[in-house]
């Protein structure tokens, strides 16, 4: 009897034990991530427009996160926008990071307009603090839809496809789906009171630790399957952008590389104007590959680069050729309109102000203006060079006979001819060139009466009495 019961006793557990996981798995228990033991939540920050160099940091941040050190990365925003193909790698990083991301739109005052509606939908959570909003998430580089009555195709096609991407990361994320829709279409705002009674977002918290505090055991979505957090022991630790974030955050601030491309170009003009400088040459250069690189990443027209390159050349060539100006008024105007249509995207923070364009220009016109009143000045000099600048000097005979001798001119010992007879050491002034023979004369000397009073003495002074 105690046997059979000890028999039971040890069966029954074993046979409820799939049921009680079902009933588990049923009530919604899951593993927690931070059970393994990760002591960090990576904090990366967003503030300021999303370009290429912001959207480097974030990707690059995400990727170095660790499951097994890192429980949570926190993306803390403030973004008026930036660029699409920028915000676009961020959300990449976000659907394949192996750590949960959090979108925190912080802190009191701030905004994830555009560009970071889409980043906050992408995260597996969504978090705002008091004061703060989202929202207005219709692509700005085709303008506000209301402007025109009739949308043309290419509009429609651009915003549907925004609509059925935000739609898209809506429904991964089990977040409302059509204020995502009236976000784009219609560019629509909320505040972070009224993103959460809509379900835009999951938390309002007004801290970092606030924030940690409140999502702890939360359940979100990873890689397709549904864990819970625990993130009340995580200590915060922010990744503050490195050397490479910074340097391409310079180099592709449109009105900088801009000019960088403008300096670049200035410097290799003036060293081929005046070859030897060398200092201007190697400015030059290196500008200009520094503006190419800014350029290379940012979304610029090369039609409108072509034709400020084109407007130069052009400016150049008046220099060489001196078209009474008509070729360099071309350069001007193809310089301008190419500045004003090479950036041609309204995202914040990534278009050229028209007063940058202006000054551009004015200085790029002044600077070939000198250049070409030096070059005339040049030709209206006399030849300083060569054997053409001879002519006119004076040289010392050296040896004569008859006719022909050698005189020394400028250090060099030339052969001579004369039609007079001259003598050796006496001072002659050349008169023309044919081949290597100069054609020489007696230099004047001057009249007597001109002759200055102590020569006249001291030659007096040498006279037998």
């Amino acid at each position: 009897m105690g046997a059979g019961n000890r028999e039971r006793g040890v069966r029954v557990p074993a046979l409820l034990a799939p049921a009680f996981l079902v009933m588990a798995m049923m009530l919604g228990w899951m593993p927690p991530v931070g059970a393994g033991g990760p002591k960090r939540a990576e904090i990366l920050t967003i503030d300021g427009a999303i370009g290429p160099a912001m959207a480097d940091y974030v990707v690059r941040g995400i990727a170095a996160a660790n499951p097994a050190e890192d429980g949570l990365i926190v993306l803390r925003m403030d973004t008026p926008g930036g660029l699409e193909e920028a915000m676009r790698a961020i959300i990449r990083a976000i659907l394949a990071s192996p750590v949960p991301v959090v979108a925190y739109v912080a802190p009191s005052g701030a905004r994830a307009a555009s560009a970071g509606t889409y980043i906050t939908y992408a995260a597996a959570l969504a978090a705002m603090a008091p004061g703060t909003n989202l929202g207005a998430a219709t692509p700005v580089m085709l303008g506000a839809l209301g402007q025109t009555s009739k949308p043309d195709t290419e509009t429609r096609k651009t915003v549907n496809d925004a609509i059925a991407y935000i739609r898209g990361l809506a429904e991964l994320n089990g977040r409302n789906e059509d204020w995502a829709e009236e976000a784009v279409r219609g560019a629509a705002s909320l505040s972070a009171a009224e993103a959460l009674r809509q379900h835009v977002i999951n938390v309002i918290a007004p801290s970092l630790p606030a924030l940690l505090q409140k999502i702890d055991g939360m359940t979100v979505m990873l890689a397709g399957r549904k864990v819970r957090l625990a993130t009340t022991g995580l200590v915060p630790f922010p990744r503050a952008p490195d050397w490479r974030t910074r340097f391409l955050s310079v180099i592709t601030d449109p009105s900088l590389a801009y000019l960088l491309m403008l300096l670049g170009i200035w410097g290799l003009v003036f060293e081929i104007l005046n070859p030897g400088g060398v200092l201007p040459g190697l400015i030059g250069a290196i500008s200009l590959l520094l503006g190419f690189l800014g350029l290379g990443l940012l979304p610029i027209d090369y039609a409108g680069a072509g034709l400020v390159l084109l407007g130069v050349a052009l400016m150049l060539a008046e220099v060489f050729i001196g078209a009474f100006g008509v070729i360099g008024l071309g350069g001007i105007v193809a310089f301008a309109i190419g500045s004003v249509v090479m950036f041609h995207t309204t995202a914040p923070g990534f278009g050229l102000p028209l007063a940058v364009v202006l000054a551009a220009t004015l200085a790029t016109a002044a600077f070939f203006l000198v250049a070409l009143t030096l070059l005339l000045r040049a030709r209206k000099r006399p030849v300083a060079t060569g054997g053409e600048a001879l002519i006119g000097a004076e040289a010392t005979v050296l040896s004569w006979q008859g006719t022909a001798g050698t005189v020394r001119v400028m250090g060099e010992i030339w052969q001579a001819r004369s039609e007079e007879a001259l003598h050796p050491a006496s001072r002659v002034k050349i008169r023309a060139r044919e081949g290597l023979v100069l054609i020489v004369a007696p230099a004047q000397r001057a009249p007597e009466k001109e002759r200055p009073e102590k020569e006249k003495g001291e030659q007096g002074r040498g006279r037998t009495p």
